[in-house]
């Protein structure tokens, strides 16, 4: 592992280290997390769809506080309603994936909603399902302010290919959804987002 490398990965356990767990899953996927990204493993997605098998993600979750609405997209590849986001690069620090990927793929300037912004919101693993399952993401989910009523670039070619669907629901009807089309742990960010906003 070269010095750059692990420089990164120190940096990204000191930001990790700062979330405020929501419950005992994510104080669990915390531990994991840091444990994993101080071992000897590559953390960076080095191939599509899925090498290394375990690798790190950031969601960008747009988030319209006044009216408590969350953008999802339907991911052409999960084949689940997610919010936008993407693969760290390699060497790349999360808070810089979630700026590239907003601009990318919706045309959108990230705005941070927490004060301390290089921080996630919100720390997750899942084992990814749709057409690349079977390999999990550790998920560092950004928390972003956005108008619902501002237009989204669903004209870029990202957007084409990556996305069907799209809209902005409510946190009562993400609520309502069935887990089975969302991320398995989107219920418990929209309960934590909630609680943040109080």
């Amino acid at each position: 592992m070269t010095k750059e490398n692990m420089n990164i990965k120190n940096e990204i356990i000191s930001l990790i280290q700062k979330v405020c767990p929501f419950d005992e899953i994510e104080k669990e996927h915390i531990k994991d997390t840091i444990n994993w990204i101080s071992s000897d493993t590559n953390i960076f997605r080095t191939r599509k769809p899925a090498t290394p098998i375990k690798h790190l993600v950031c969601y960008t979750v747009l988030c319209d506080n006044k009216k408590q609405k969350v953008l999802l997209l339907e991911h052409k590849q999960a084949e689940l309603f997610l919010p936008s986001g993407g693969h760290v690069e390699k060497n790349e620090m999360p808070y810089e994936t979630v700026i590239r990927e907003l601009r990318e793929e919706l045309g959108i300037e990230a705005k941070f909603v927490l004060k301390e912004w290089k921080i996630p919101f919100f720390v997750t693993q899942v084992e990814t399902v749709g057409k690349t399952a079977g390999h999990t993401d550790v998920d560092l989910w950004y928390l972003l302010e956005e108008n619902s009523e501002n237009q989204i670039n669903k004209d870029s070619q990202d957007f084409e290919k990556e996305f069907g669907e799209f809209g902005w629901y409510t946190f009562k009807e993400i609520l309502d959804m069935p887990l089975n089309v969302l991320d398995p742990n989107m219920h418990r960010i929209v309960k934590k987002i909630k609680k943040y906003l109080k």
